[in-house]
């Protein structure tokens, strides 16, 4: 990326957002801020006092100003957005020149170091409406919840949206796979593994590989059947920061890393078949998935078992209709994937769940 910090002026990053603007001459001080600023992936303009260039001071997303500069920045214009940062926890005059500058948070290094880095990353990557995120389940085996995963995911990214869609059952085989894009270079789940805290989102998306104009995070074919927990919780925030939609395929199961997905899923699809082992397959699913999921409906396919049909399935499992799921048969050698079709029937019955969801949403 071009651009330059210098201790005396502005650094000016072309092509992304603008970052922090950091006020001190302490020279440690500064050396922590930056450091912080490179872990959340953002670059500062420096100043060791409130700026001359008209705008600077008022423009900056974000301003943090060292205790050192407190007294030169009090004839500031009074916005938000401005962190007053120390070093001496037992120094209580901090909290009255916070209020002298109208800061909005007092921060001590090194105790908030963590909480700083998030701001600054807010700064870096832009902070809006998390991504729309749909969780897909099968009510039993085999009832086509990666089919409709991949779908979904592939119609969203044809209607413009910034889409991801994450493979969260590690046994299923790879999402890369259907989508034949197995050998398409990026980064799998294992790779994520020893992930803490705050994952940048825009880096998360460009490590992926692409398909089908998506990004995708899937399984790969080693050994690795498994992520920590918060690994998956950092990951998953990091691909909902960017906003648009993500769709996760869920296993039937739910384990700590799975409760950490449905914890950021907004709406869950349960998929089974009319038939009466279905049924009571997706009974169990149901149950164990509503104890975390907030907001469970079901998609119903065929074959249809003699007297059964999707609404019956859904006061069965007393669970809302999405609709009956369209069989569709892309060629499989992934070169049309799953919904690929716009005109088809999978991809007509995807853009018509797009649409609600979005419209109940707020979008």
């Amino acid at each position: 990326m071009a651009g330059a910090i210098t201790r005396d002026g502005s650094a000016v990053a072309e092509g992304r957002r603008s970052g922090p603007l950091i006020v001190t001459e302490d020279a440690e001080l500064l050396d922590d801020l930056l450091r912080l600023c490179a872990a959340a992936g953002a670059r500062p303009e420096v100043h060791p006092g409130v700026p001359r260039h008209r705008g600077s001071w008022e423009a900056a997303p974000l301003v943090l100003v060292g205790d050192d500069a407190a007294r030169r920045v009090r004839g500031a214009v009074r916005r938000r957005g401005v962190v007053l940062v120390g070093r001496d926890q037992d120094d209580s005059g901090v909290w009255r020149r916070a209020v002298e500058i109208g800061a909005d948070h007092v921060l001590l290094l090194p105790d908030g170091e963590q909480w700083l880095v998030d701001r600054i990353a807010d700064v870096a990557e832009g902070v809006g409406r998390p991504a729309l995120t749909v969780g897909v389940i099968g009510g039993r085996g085999g009832a086509g919840a990666s089919t409709l995963a991949c779908a979904l995911a592939v119609t969203s990214a044809r209607e413009g949206r910034r889409t991801l869609l994450v493979d969260a059952d590690p046994l299923g085989g790879g999402l890369d796979v259907l989508l034949g894009g197995e050998t398409t270079a990026g980064l799998r789940w294992p790779a994520f593994a020893a992930s803490r805290g705050r994952v940048g989102g825009g880096a998360l998306e460009e490590s992926l590989p692409e398909l089908h104009a998506l990004r995708v995070l899937s399984w790969d074919r080693g050994d690795t059947v498994a992520v920590p927990p918060q690994a998956v919780r950092a990951v998953l925030a990091a691909a909902r920061r960017r906003g648009g939609a993500v769709v996760v395929d869920l296993p039937r199961r739910v384990d700590e890393g799975v409760a950490e997905v449905l914890a950021q899923v907004d709406v869950g699809i349960l998929v089974l078949p009319a038939e009466l082992r279905a049924v009571a397959a997706a009974r169990r699913v149901a149950s164990a998935f509503g104890m975390v999921l907030g907001d469970l409906r079901i998609a119903v396919r065929g074959p249809y078992a003699p007297g059964l049909d999707d609404r019956e399935v859904a006061r069965l499992l007393g669970l809302p209709l999405v609709g009956e799921v369209p069989f569709d048969t892309p060629p499989q050698d992934g070169s049309v994937p799953p919904g690929g079709a716009a005109r088809g029937p999978l991809a007509r019955f995807c853009s018509a769940f797009w649409e609600r969801a979005l419209a109940e949403a707020g979008d």
